[in-house]
Protein backbone atom coordinates (compact mmCIF):
# COMPACT_ATOMS: atom_id res chain seq x y z
CA UNK A 1 0.00 0.00 0.00
CA UNK A 2 1.40 3.63 -0.86
CA UNK A 3 1.79 5.48 1.99
CA UNK A 4 0.71 9.26 1.95
CA UNK A 5 3.10 11.92 1.36
CA UNK A 6 2.59 13.16 5.29
CA UNK A 7 2.87 9.50 6.34
CA UNK A 8 6.07 9.44 4.28
CA UNK A 9 7.94 12.50 5.67
CA UNK A 10 7.33 11.76 8.83
CA UNK A 11 8.56 8.36 8.45
CA UNK A 12 11.92 9.73 6.93
CA UNK A 13 12.05 12.63 10.09
CA UNK A 14 11.95 9.40 12.71
CA UNK A 15 14.79 8.02 10.44
CA UNK A 16 16.95 11.04 11.04
CA UNK A 17 16.64 10.81 15.03
CA UNK A 18 17.84 7.14 14.76
CA UNK A 19 21.43 8.72 13.41
CA UNK A 20 23.73 8.73 16.20
CA UNK A 21 25.58 11.88 14.82
CA UNK A 22 22.27 13.95 14.21
CA UNK A 23 21.55 13.57 17.39
CA UNK A 24 25.06 14.42 18.54
CA UNK A 25 24.50 17.57 16.31
CA UNK A 26 20.89 17.97 18.22
CA UNK A 27 22.30 17.56 21.71
CA UNK A 28 25.51 19.83 21.18
CA UNK A 29 24.00 22.53 19.48
CA UNK A 30 21.04 22.52 22.00
CA UNK A 31 24.06 22.97 24.66
CA UNK A 32 25.19 26.19 22.70
CA UNK A 33 21.42 27.31 21.54
CA UNK A 34 20.52 27.72 25.03
CA UNK A 35 23.97 29.97 25.84
CA UNK A 36 23.35 31.86 22.88
CA UNK A 37 19.92 32.72 23.48
CA UNK A 38 20.57 34.15 26.80
CA UNK A 39 23.65 35.98 25.33
CA UNK A 40 21.76 37.28 22.45
CA UNK A 41 19.73 39.34 25.06
CA UNK A 42 22.18 40.16 27.51
CA UNK A 43 24.38 41.50 24.06
CA UNK A 44 20.87 43.45 23.03
CA UNK A 45 20.34 44.84 26.06
CA UNK A 46 24.32 45.68 26.51
CA UNK A 47 24.31 47.92 23.43
CA UNK A 48 20.69 49.65 24.49
CA UNK A 49 22.17 50.75 27.63
CA UNK A 50 25.28 51.91 25.80
CA UNK A 51 23.48 53.17 22.93
CA UNK A 52 20.84 55.42 24.75
CA UNK A 53 23.82 56.88 27.44
CA UNK A 54 26.09 57.63 25.36
CA UNK A 55 24.52 58.77 21.92
CA UNK A 56 24.97 57.51 18.77
CA UNK A 57 28.08 59.64 18.10
CA UNK A 58 29.85 58.11 21.33
CA UNK A 59 28.40 55.02 21.08
CA UNK A 60 29.50 54.37 17.44
CA UNK A 61 33.42 55.55 19.05
CA UNK A 62 33.23 52.28 21.11
CA UNK A 63 32.16 50.48 18.69
CA UNK A 64 35.57 51.33 16.34
CA UNK A 65 37.46 50.87 19.38
CA UNK A 66 36.35 47.76 20.39
CA UNK A 67 36.21 46.28 16.29
CA UNK A 68 40.33 47.98 16.06
CA UNK A 69 41.04 45.16 18.56
CA UNK A 70 38.42 42.78 17.34
CA UNK A 71 39.97 43.17 13.49
CA UNK A 72 43.70 43.07 15.09
CA UNK A 73 42.78 39.71 17.05
CA UNK A 74 41.08 38.17 13.64
CA UNK A 75 44.24 39.12 11.46
CA UNK A 76 46.76 37.76 13.84
CA UNK A 77 45.11 34.73 16.01
CA UNK A 78 45.71 31.08 14.20
CA UNK A 79 42.36 29.93 15.20
CA UNK A 80 44.34 27.15 16.75
CA UNK A 81 40.80 25.11 17.84
CA UNK A 82 40.63 24.28 14.19
CA UNK A 83 43.55 22.30 14.38
CA UNK A 84 42.83 20.96 17.64
CA UNK A 85 40.02 19.40 16.58
CA UNK A 86 41.07 18.42 12.99
CA UNK A 87 44.15 16.57 14.60
CA UNK A 88 43.57 15.53 17.96
CA UNK A 89 39.58 14.94 17.61
CA UNK A 90 40.32 11.94 14.94
CA UNK A 91 43.29 10.97 17.40
CA UNK A 92 40.87 10.77 20.95
CA UNK A 93 38.14 9.36 18.43
CA UNK A 94 40.29 6.73 17.83
CA UNK A 95 41.39 6.20 21.45
CA UNK A 96 44.98 7.76 21.12
CA UNK A 97 46.27 10.88 23.20
CA UNK A 98 49.76 11.51 21.14
CA UNK A 99 48.23 13.54 18.26
CA UNK A 100 45.80 15.56 20.66
CA UNK A 101 48.84 16.73 22.68
CA UNK A 102 51.01 17.47 19.95
CA UNK A 103 48.18 19.61 18.56
CA UNK A 104 47.10 21.16 21.69
CA UNK A 105 50.81 22.26 22.37
CA UNK A 106 51.25 23.53 18.70
CA UNK A 107 48.08 25.45 19.30
CA UNK A 108 49.45 27.10 22.49
CA UNK A 109 52.90 28.20 21.16
CA UNK A 110 50.46 29.68 18.29
CA UNK A 111 47.88 31.55 20.75
CA UNK A 112 50.96 33.03 22.45
CA UNK A 113 53.04 34.31 20.09
CA UNK A 114 50.23 35.38 17.70
CA UNK A 115 48.55 37.13 20.59
CA UNK A 116 51.60 38.87 21.95
CA UNK A 117 52.89 40.03 18.20
CA UNK A 118 49.66 41.39 17.36
CA UNK A 119 49.07 43.25 20.53
CA UNK A 120 52.68 45.40 19.95
CA UNK A 121 51.92 45.47 16.10
CA UNK A 122 48.03 46.73 16.90
CA UNK A 123 49.31 49.83 19.36
CA UNK A 124 52.22 50.59 17.12
CA UNK A 125 49.54 50.91 14.03
CA UNK A 126 47.13 52.56 16.44
CA UNK A 127 48.43 56.38 15.86
CA UNK A 128 49.33 55.99 12.22
CA UNK A 129 46.10 54.77 11.03
CA UNK A 130 43.27 55.21 13.87
CA UNK A 131 42.21 58.16 11.76
CA UNK A 132 41.11 56.53 8.63
CA UNK A 133 38.37 54.58 10.47
CA UNK A 134 37.10 57.11 12.56
CA UNK A 135 38.67 56.89 15.87
CA UNK A 136 39.56 60.80 17.36
CA UNK A 137 43.09 62.04 18.28
CA UNK A 138 41.55 62.32 22.10
CA UNK A 139 40.80 58.55 22.06
CA UNK A 140 44.09 56.92 20.87
CA UNK A 141 45.43 56.13 24.54
CA UNK A 142 42.05 54.30 25.50
CA UNK A 143 41.76 52.60 22.40
CA UNK A 144 45.78 51.57 22.83
CA UNK A 145 44.93 50.38 26.34
CA UNK A 146 42.24 48.20 25.08
CA UNK A 147 44.42 46.75 22.68
CA UNK A 148 46.62 44.97 25.99
CA UNK A 149 43.20 42.42 25.78
CA UNK A 150 44.96 40.72 22.07
CA UNK A 151 46.67 38.16 24.02
CA UNK A 152 43.88 36.19 25.88
CA UNK A 153 41.12 37.92 23.15
CA UNK A 154 39.10 34.96 21.52
CA UNK A 155 41.22 32.19 23.53
CA UNK A 156 41.65 29.49 20.92
CA UNK A 157 43.16 26.62 22.48
CA UNK A 158 40.76 26.28 25.24
CA UNK A 159 37.67 26.04 22.91
CA UNK A 160 39.74 23.40 20.87
CA UNK A 161 40.25 20.81 24.07
CA UNK A 162 36.85 21.25 25.21
CA UNK A 163 34.81 20.51 21.55
CA UNK A 164 37.77 17.83 20.98
CA UNK A 165 36.33 16.21 24.51
CA UNK A 166 32.60 17.23 23.69
CA UNK A 167 32.23 18.92 26.41
CA UNK A 168 29.94 21.57 24.90
CA UNK A 169 28.17 21.86 28.03
CA UNK A 170 30.96 24.19 29.26
CA UNK A 171 31.22 26.32 26.52
CA UNK A 172 27.89 26.75 26.74
CA UNK A 173 27.58 28.13 30.50
CA UNK A 174 30.76 30.10 29.46
CA UNK A 175 29.10 31.48 26.44
CA UNK A 176 26.42 33.57 28.99
CA UNK A 177 29.50 34.66 31.44
CA UNK A 178 30.61 37.73 29.45
CA UNK A 179 27.65 38.96 28.22
CA UNK A 180 25.72 39.00 31.50
CA UNK A 181 28.40 40.17 33.51
CA UNK A 182 28.67 43.38 30.61
CA UNK A 183 25.06 43.77 30.32
CA UNK A 184 24.74 43.78 33.93
CA UNK A 185 27.82 46.40 34.41
CA UNK A 186 26.36 48.86 31.40
CA UNK A 187 22.85 48.60 33.18
CA UNK A 188 24.74 50.31 36.23
CA UNK A 189 26.73 52.40 34.08
CA UNK A 190 23.84 53.63 32.36
CA UNK A 191 21.65 54.13 35.37
CA UNK A 192 24.31 56.40 37.01
CA UNK A 193 25.14 58.08 33.74
CA UNK A 194 28.63 57.02 33.41
CA UNK A 195 31.29 58.16 30.98
CA UNK A 196 32.47 57.26 28.02
CA UNK A 197 35.80 55.60 29.97
CA UNK A 198 33.30 53.74 32.10
CA UNK A 199 31.59 51.86 29.16
CA UNK A 200 35.21 51.00 27.39
CA UNK A 201 36.63 49.48 30.67
CA UNK A 202 33.25 47.79 31.05
CA UNK A 203 34.08 45.86 27.71
CA UNK A 204 37.78 45.74 28.69
CA UNK A 205 37.10 43.79 32.15
CA UNK A 206 34.49 41.46 31.17
CA UNK A 207 36.12 40.69 27.98
CA UNK A 208 39.17 39.67 30.15
CA UNK A 209 37.32 37.56 32.50
CA UNK A 210 35.29 35.47 30.16
CA UNK A 211 38.52 34.73 28.40
CA UNK A 212 40.42 34.24 31.88
CA UNK A 213 37.49 32.09 32.57
CA UNK A 214 37.72 29.52 29.37
CA UNK A 215 41.14 28.86 30.20
CA UNK A 216 40.55 27.81 33.30
CA UNK A 217 37.95 25.39 31.87
CA UNK A 218 40.56 24.06 29.37
CA UNK A 219 42.77 23.55 31.72
CA UNK A 220 40.65 21.93 34.50
CA UNK A 221 38.80 19.51 32.16
CA UNK A 222 42.51 18.31 30.72
CA UNK A 223 43.42 17.76 34.51
CA UNK A 224 40.52 15.91 35.20
CA UNK A 225 41.37 13.34 32.00
CA UNK A 226 45.05 13.34 33.09
CA UNK A 227 46.15 14.85 29.68
CA UNK A 228 48.40 17.67 30.45
CA UNK A 229 51.09 15.76 31.17
CA UNK A 230 52.93 15.79 27.66
CA UNK A 231 51.39 19.16 26.27
CA UNK A 232 54.44 21.21 25.79
CA UNK A 233 54.35 24.41 23.52
CA UNK A 234 55.64 24.18 20.39
CA UNK A 235 56.09 25.56 17.15
CA UNK A 236 57.76 22.59 15.37
CA UNK A 237 54.76 20.35 15.30
CA UNK A 238 56.26 16.96 13.98
CA UNK A 239 53.78 14.33 14.58
CA UNK A 240 51.63 16.60 12.57
CA UNK A 241 51.59 16.13 9.06
CA UNK A 242 50.73 19.24 7.66
CA UNK A 243 50.00 21.35 10.47
CA UNK A 244 51.77 24.48 9.71
CA UNK A 245 49.94 24.29 6.17
CA UNK A 246 46.66 23.65 7.70
CA UNK A 247 47.36 26.31 10.17
CA UNK A 248 48.46 29.33 8.18
CA UNK A 249 45.56 28.33 5.86
CA UNK A 250 42.90 28.47 8.63
CA UNK A 251 44.65 31.89 9.70
CA UNK A 252 44.48 33.63 6.50
CA UNK A 253 40.76 32.52 6.46
CA UNK A 254 39.65 33.81 9.74
CA UNK A 255 41.89 37.20 8.90
CA UNK A 256 39.84 37.21 5.82
CA UNK A 257 36.61 36.88 7.43
CA UNK A 258 37.40 39.59 10.18
CA UNK A 259 36.86 41.24 6.53
CA UNK A 260 32.92 41.35 7.45
CA UNK A 261 32.59 41.76 11.24
CA UNK A 262 34.99 44.37 13.01
CA UNK A 263 36.90 45.67 9.67
CA UNK A 264 33.79 45.92 8.02
CA UNK A 265 32.41 48.28 10.76
CA UNK A 266 35.59 50.09 10.47
CA UNK A 267 35.71 51.05 6.71
CA UNK A 268 32.10 52.41 7.82
CA UNK A 269 33.29 54.33 10.34
CA UNK A 270 36.38 56.01 8.00
CA UNK A 271 33.60 56.52 5.38
CA UNK A 272 30.10 57.81 6.79
CA UNK A 273 31.70 58.29 10.30
CA UNK A 274 31.29 57.02 13.67
CA UNK A 275 27.39 57.47 13.95
CA UNK A 276 27.32 55.30 10.68
CA UNK A 277 29.31 52.31 12.82
CA UNK A 278 26.66 52.39 15.46
CA UNK A 279 23.85 52.15 12.81
CA UNK A 280 25.58 49.83 11.13
CA UNK A 281 26.18 47.89 14.41
CA UNK A 282 22.95 48.02 15.35
CA UNK A 283 21.28 46.32 12.35
CA UNK A 284 24.16 43.65 12.14
CA UNK A 285 23.55 42.84 15.63
CA UNK A 286 19.56 42.11 14.74
CA UNK A 287 20.61 40.58 11.55
CA UNK A 288 23.06 38.05 13.01
CA UNK A 289 20.43 36.84 15.39
CA UNK A 290 18.25 35.02 12.43
CA UNK A 291 22.07 33.44 11.56
CA UNK A 292 22.65 32.11 15.30
CA UNK A 293 21.65 28.54 14.39
CA UNK A 294 23.61 28.12 11.44
CA UNK A 295 26.46 29.15 13.82
CA UNK A 296 25.70 26.87 16.12
CA UNK A 297 25.17 23.85 13.92
CA UNK A 298 28.46 24.97 12.32
CA UNK A 299 30.28 24.68 15.86
CA UNK A 300 29.37 21.23 16.26
CA UNK A 301 29.28 20.07 12.75
CA UNK A 302 32.83 20.14 12.17
CA UNK A 303 34.06 18.60 15.27
CA UNK A 304 31.25 15.42 14.25
CA UNK A 305 32.20 15.34 10.47
CA UNK A 306 36.11 14.69 11.43
CA UNK A 307 35.42 11.88 13.19
CA UNK A 308 33.15 9.81 9.89
CA UNK A 309 34.45 8.53 6.97
CA UNK A 310 33.72 10.61 4.05
CA UNK A 311 34.00 8.45 1.74
CA UNK A 312 30.75 7.02 2.59
CA UNK A 313 27.04 8.36 2.95
CA UNK A 314 27.02 9.02 6.58
CA UNK A 315 28.70 13.38 6.47
CA UNK A 316 26.54 14.01 3.14
CA UNK A 317 23.63 12.78 4.72
CA UNK A 318 24.57 14.51 8.20
CA UNK A 319 24.89 17.81 6.02
CA UNK A 320 21.90 18.19 4.55
CA UNK A 321 19.53 17.30 7.20
CA UNK A 322 21.99 19.92 9.41
CA UNK A 323 21.26 22.18 6.46
CA UNK A 324 17.37 21.72 6.39
CA UNK A 325 17.11 22.35 10.33
CA UNK A 326 19.19 25.34 10.18
CA UNK A 327 17.42 27.03 7.28
CA UNK A 328 13.67 26.41 9.08
CA UNK A 329 15.36 27.79 12.18
CA UNK A 330 16.70 30.61 10.22
CA UNK A 331 13.74 31.63 7.83
CA UNK A 332 11.37 31.90 11.03
CA UNK A 333 13.67 34.28 13.20
CA UNK A 334 14.25 36.37 9.37
CA UNK A 335 10.47 36.39 9.42
CA UNK A 336 9.76 38.14 13.08
CA UNK A 337 12.61 40.18 12.19
CA UNK A 338 11.10 41.68 9.03
CA UNK A 339 8.09 41.60 10.79
CA UNK A 340 8.91 43.47 14.07
CA UNK A 341 12.34 44.88 12.99
CA UNK A 342 11.28 48.41 13.24
CA UNK A 343 9.34 48.25 16.62
CA UNK A 344 12.27 46.31 18.05
CA UNK A 345 14.93 49.08 17.05
CA UNK A 346 12.52 51.67 18.09
CA UNK A 347 11.99 49.96 21.59
CA UNK A 348 15.84 48.82 22.23
CA UNK A 349 17.31 51.25 20.95
CA UNK A 350 15.34 54.29 20.74
CA UNK A 351 14.29 57.03 17.91
CA UNK A 352 17.58 57.76 17.09
CA UNK A 353 18.90 54.41 15.74
CA UNK A 354 15.92 53.97 13.87
CA UNK A 355 17.59 54.66 10.47
CA UNK A 356 19.19 51.16 11.22
CA UNK A 357 16.03 49.12 10.21
CA UNK A 358 16.65 49.92 6.65
CA UNK A 359 19.80 48.35 6.77
CA UNK A 360 18.58 45.39 8.76
CA UNK A 361 16.08 44.54 5.64
CA UNK A 362 19.44 44.48 3.51
CA UNK A 363 21.44 42.52 5.77
CA UNK A 364 18.74 39.79 6.46
CA UNK A 365 19.72 38.20 2.73
CA UNK A 366 23.46 37.37 4.77
CA UNK A 367 21.64 35.28 7.11
CA UNK A 368 19.60 33.42 4.87
CA UNK A 369 23.18 32.20 2.86
CA UNK A 370 24.70 31.38 6.02
CA UNK A 371 22.06 28.70 6.77
CA UNK A 372 21.96 27.27 3.33
CA UNK A 373 25.84 26.86 3.10
CA UNK A 374 26.88 26.44 6.86
CA UNK A 375 28.71 22.76 6.54
CA UNK A 376 30.43 23.96 3.87
CA UNK A 377 33.72 25.29 5.31
CA UNK A 378 33.78 22.34 7.90
CA UNK A 379 33.25 19.88 4.95
CA UNK A 380 35.92 21.24 3.28
CA UNK A 381 38.28 21.13 5.98
CA UNK A 382 37.63 17.87 7.17
CA UNK A 383 38.49 17.07 3.47
CA UNK A 384 41.79 18.31 3.94
CA UNK A 385 41.61 21.41 1.62
CA UNK A 386 41.95 24.55 4.01
CA UNK A 387 43.24 26.44 1.00
CA UNK A 388 39.73 26.00 -0.48
CA UNK A 389 37.47 28.53 1.80
CA UNK A 390 40.63 30.45 1.61
CA UNK A 391 40.12 31.22 -1.63
CA UNK A 392 36.71 31.79 -1.90
CA UNK A 393 37.15 34.08 1.58
CA UNK A 394 39.71 36.03 -0.90
CA UNK A 395 37.50 36.55 -3.69
CA UNK A 396 34.66 37.76 -1.80
CA UNK A 397 36.57 39.79 0.29
CA UNK A 398 38.32 41.58 -2.87
CA UNK A 399 34.45 42.57 -4.54
CA UNK A 400 33.36 43.72 -1.19
CA UNK A 401 36.65 46.10 -1.25
CA UNK A 402 35.62 47.15 -4.60
CA UNK A 403 32.55 48.38 -4.50
CA UNK A 404 32.02 49.15 -0.55
CA UNK A 405 33.45 52.65 -1.04
CA UNK A 406 31.49 53.90 -4.33
CA UNK A 407 28.21 52.02 -2.35
CA UNK A 408 28.85 53.73 1.23
CA UNK A 409 29.45 56.75 -0.56
CA UNK A 410 26.47 56.78 -3.37
CA UNK A 411 23.87 55.27 -0.45
CA UNK A 412 25.50 55.73 3.21
CA UNK A 413 25.22 53.15 5.43
CA UNK A 414 22.49 51.51 2.98
CA UNK A 415 25.32 51.05 0.96
CA UNK A 416 27.73 49.11 2.98
CA UNK A 417 25.38 46.74 3.71
CA UNK A 418 24.53 46.09 0.39
CA UNK A 419 28.79 45.52 0.03
CA UNK A 420 28.48 43.02 2.77
CA UNK A 421 25.57 41.02 0.63
CA UNK A 422 27.47 40.83 -2.78
CA UNK A 423 30.45 39.64 -1.01
CA UNK A 424 28.90 36.72 1.07
CA UNK A 425 26.92 35.56 -1.69
CA UNK A 426 29.75 35.41 -4.38
CA UNK A 427 32.00 33.44 -1.34
CA UNK A 428 28.90 30.83 -0.69
CA UNK A 429 29.07 30.08 -4.16
CA UNK A 430 32.53 29.70 -5.01
CA UNK A 431 32.17 27.56 -1.72
CA UNK A 432 29.21 25.45 -3.14
CA UNK A 433 31.22 24.75 -6.59
CA UNK A 434 34.32 23.92 -4.43
CA UNK A 435 32.60 21.19 -2.67
CA UNK A 436 31.00 19.91 -5.56
CA UNK A 437 33.82 19.26 -7.10
CA UNK A 438 35.33 17.26 -4.07
CA UNK A 439 32.43 14.98 -3.36
CA UNK A 440 32.61 14.10 -7.42
CA UNK A 441 36.37 13.04 -6.52
CA UNK A 442 35.57 11.34 -3.51
CA UNK A 443 32.41 9.49 -4.57
CA UNK A 444 35.02 8.42 -7.99
CA UNK A 445 37.15 6.09 -5.62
Amino acid sequence: MRRAPGEEAARSMRHWFKDRHFKSLLKNSGYLAVSKAVAAVAGLATLAFAGRSLGVLMFGMLILITSYAKAASGISKFQSWQLIVRYGGQALEAGETTEFKASTGFGLALDVVSGFGGMILAILLLPLIGGWFGIEDQYLVVAMLYCTLLPTMSAAVPVGVLRSLDRFDLLSWQGTATPIARAILAGIAWWVDAPFEAFVAIWYVTELGGDIYLWFLGWRELKRRDLIKGIRPTLKPRRLPGAWRFAIHVNLTSSMTAAWGPIARLIIGGLVGPAGAAIYRVAASLADSAQKPADLLGKVYYPEVVRMDLATKKPWKLMWRGTVLATTLGVLTGLVLLVAGRWVVDTIFGAEFLPAYPVLLVLIIAPFLAMISFPLVPMLYALDRPDAPLKARLIGTILYFAVVAPLAWRFGVIGAAIAFVIGVAAMVAIQAVQLVGEYRRVRAR
